[in-house]
């Protein structure tokens, strides 16, 4: 494909990706909308919640909680925002939660708490600030709209695979409430001066301040200034790609409405929180196991020794990177893996949930897709290693992995390589809360 100026102006190679087809196309300097991808914000008018009734709209994430969890949650509180991102909590149990009728009753009491002022939307589009404090831990984030077409193109960077039947519920619930009310969790890299920024604005007293029922405060911050908003424009607009670290649903969801409705209103953008790297907490996502698979106990242990070095574990905890801590028989084992599997240059190979995969659940406990087998069941480091052992002590499970995090590191070169993490790779913790900010497409 060639786009012609007319006169003699000088010509551009432009590289363009969408999905894994690649071209170059070669067009005017003078043509300046055609310029080197790079990622973009853009600040739009969120729709936020009073800053007294924060605390009771706000909640975590449509997919981290059961819906037994979210319907205790919103039968206690008729301000709650699992009426909108999980509506099925107002239906009888055992209701379809994908009939047309449980996302009319999204957008339906997503209406009623604009209405009644428990969330407004501002006047003036904007960038805004989302401190979360957790413990000792505490990351600030941009809170701004990124571009469809990016994500398409590669822009925006993805490291998970995305299930058909969790995009296509993002999509009828966002077609529902021509909004976005939850956003992706965006990485990009961090710089001097968007770090000195960020600490400058949040030293004035935040608009929304809330300590949730976990114990994480949530903090906020609206920019209208114009040369606040120049800069952090001019920021990002000077960061090559960004990384999603969680929120692949969403983002999927959200392109495909951008190429439904070509374009219309504001659905080319997406609603996102991006965060310099180096300030985000990676906790791990631990595996417990049904079975030994057929396997005796001392069959089992002889077949790990073949993969990895064995001692007592001083730790459930692992201390450092390719070594994992085993929960079996009432006893931890430290497990570091033999430097045979250790070689490889590839980044997926050199991560610790991908070798585990292929070395040792595949071969060994006949787990080949971890996606879909009832084998195996994923633990958030959230709910630490007691977790573990008190499901392999409660006879459930046979066996449990306790594993070092994935570094932030890890997942940004397996996106460069354009690879795909095995499932439940990540686990980040704090969470970002649905309904402290919504977009309206």
């Amino acid at each position: 494909m060639a786009l012609r100026a007319s006169g003699p102006q000088r010509q551009q190679r432009v590289f363009l990706a969408a999905g894994t087809a690649k071209f170059f196309v070669r067009v005017p300097r003078a043509l300046r909308i055609f310029r080197r991808l790079m990622a973009s914000i853009q600040p739009f008018p969120a729709v936020r919640p009073r800053a007294e009734w924060a605390a009771q709209i706000c909640e975590l994430p449509y997919d981290v909680v059961s819906l037994e969890e979210a319907r205790q949650r919103a039968d206690a509180n008729p301000l709650s925002f699992f009426h909108v991102s999980r509506p099925e909590v107002d239906f009888p149990p055992g209701a379809n939660p994908g009939a047309p009728e449980v996302y009319a009753r999204a957008a339906e009491n997503f209406q009623k708490l604009i209405r009644c002022g428990a969330l407004r939307q501002d006047a003036q589009p904007g960038f805004y600030l989302y401190r979360q404090i957790m413990g000792r831990h505490a990351q600030t984030g941009v809170v701004a709209t990124v571009s469809c077409r990016e994500y398409l193109q590669g822009v925006i960077k993805k490291h998970e695979l995305t299930r058909p039947d969790k995009e296509d519920d993002r999509v009828r619930h966002l077609e529902a409430l021509n909004a976005q009310t939850g956003p992706a969790f965006l990485a990009g890299p961090a710089s001097p001066a968007l770090e000195a920024f960020l600490a400058q604005k949040i030293s004035a007293p935040p608009e929304i301040d809330f300590v949730a029922a976990d114990g994480v405060r949530h903090s906020s911050w609206a920019l209208f200034d114009a040369h606040d908003l120049q800069f952090l424009e001019t920021q990002f607009a000077s960061i090559p790609c960004l990384y999603i670290a969680d929120g692949h649903h969403r983002s999927a969801a959200a392109a495909r409405v951008f190429q439904n409705r070509q374009g219309a209103g504001s659905s080319d953008r997406f609603l996102a929180v991006i965060f310099p790297h180096n300030r985000m907490q990676i906790l791990p996502y631990n595996r417990v196991l049904k079975d030994l698979n057929g396997h005796s106990p001392e069959q089992l242990l002889r077949e790990l020794e073949t993969v990895f070095h064995i001692a007592p574990a001083a730790s459930a905890v692992p201390q450092r990177k390719h070594e994992m801590v085993f929960y079996f028989q009432g006893r931890w084992r430290t497990l570091a893996f033999r430097e045979a599997f250790l070689q490889s240059h590839d980044p997926l190979e050199q991560l610790d949930v991908e070798l585990l995969q292929r070395h040792v659940l595949a071969p060994l406990f006949g787990i080949e897709n971890p996606r879909t087998s009832e084998r195996i069941h994923f633990v958030g480091g959230i709910r630490g290693t007691a977790e573990l052992e008190r499901l392999v002590d409660s006879g459930r499970f046979a066996c449990a992995f306790s594993l070092f995090p994935t570094s932030l590191a890890d997942l940004m070169a397996v996106a460069d390589a354009g690879r795909v993490m095995p499932p439940k790779s990540t686990w980040f913790e704090p969470k970002l809360r649905d309904g402290m900010f919504c977009h309206l497409i």
